[in-house]
Formats: C-alpha cells, structure tokens, sequence
C-alpha cells in the first residue's frame, strides 16, 4: 500500500489554506448560479458568459481538490517546540553571503514561501542545501541568478 507523503507546514500556513478553502467553497454556488443564469440565455455555443462561468466552476474544483488534498496531508509544526544545533524545518537562519551582509531566512512550507519576507521552501534549491546545516557551516547553492555561497552564523527556533 501506498504510503502518504506528509506535508509540514507551520500553523499559519495551515490556517491560510483553511480559509482559502472556505472562501472558495462559499463562491461554489455563486458560479453555479451564474451559469444557470447564462443557461437561460439560450444558444450555448455561443454564450460567452456560459463558457467563462463554467470555466471558473473547473478552477474552483481544481483548487479546491489541491487544498483539500494539502490539509489532509498537512503536518503542522510549531517552531518554538523545536531545538538543536541543526537546520530543520521551521528554523529561522541567519546567513552571511559573500560581503558578509547577514541575510536571514524561515525555512517553511511550499505554499507559505515568500522570499521577500524571508520565508524560503523546504524544497527550494536553498532551503534544501540548508537542512542539516550547522553554524559555521559553508554553503553553496546555484540559484536563478548565479552560484552563492553563505555561511550559517545563527538558528533559531521562533
């Protein structure tokens, strides 16, 4: 039998998908009347109303079958329950790249990932040279933009 992949997250990862689930699950109807009012049109070969309503009604299964699919394989961490020595999932690291400038990431989930705000994936070619990493310890990771070494000066569990 099949094992199923656990997906980690942290808390509000899990709730942001909650509601997402919720919003999309409360538009459902509202696009089932819209395409019985496009229905009510006539001709439907030639209904754009029709097509664009029963296209969004595929979107809105879509999305709600992934979301769905994520919550049940969610495993919800919390950082702070966490220690170590060692980068895992959750931790928050401070890095210094080549000028020495610190640059401090939160190792996260897919769908919370916003590197922007400093939350990288797990799975990004970054984050995974990072899991197990220690302090002091050296890496190199090829990114979109050319290959960047770092050294890990901090991690913390927040």
């Amino acid at each position: 039998m099949a094992s199923v992949e656990k997906m980690p997250m942290l808390k509000e990862g899990y709730e942001t998908l909650t509601e997402e689930l919720s919003r999309l699950k409360t538009e459902r109807p509202l696009i089932i009347d819209a395409i019985e009012e496009a229905r009510a049109h006539g001709d439907l070969s030639e209904n754009a109303e029709y097509h664009a309503a029963k296209e969004r009604q595929g979107q809105i299964e879509a999305s709600i079958s992934d979301i769905e699919d994520r919550l049940s394989r969610a495993q919800i961490i919390d950082p702070r329950d966490l220690s170590g020595d060692k980068i895992v999932f959750g931790a928050t690291v401070t890095l210094l790249d080549d000028d020495e400038k610190p640059v401090r990431y939160q190792i996260v989930g897919q769908t919370e990932a916003n590197a922007k705000a400093g939350r990288i994936s797990y799975n990004s070619p970054l984050g995974r040279a990072l899991i197990g990493k220690k302090v002091d310890d050296e890496i190199e990771v090829t990114v979109p933009s050319g290959e960047r070494f770092y050294v890990v000066s901090k991690i913390e569990f927040i």
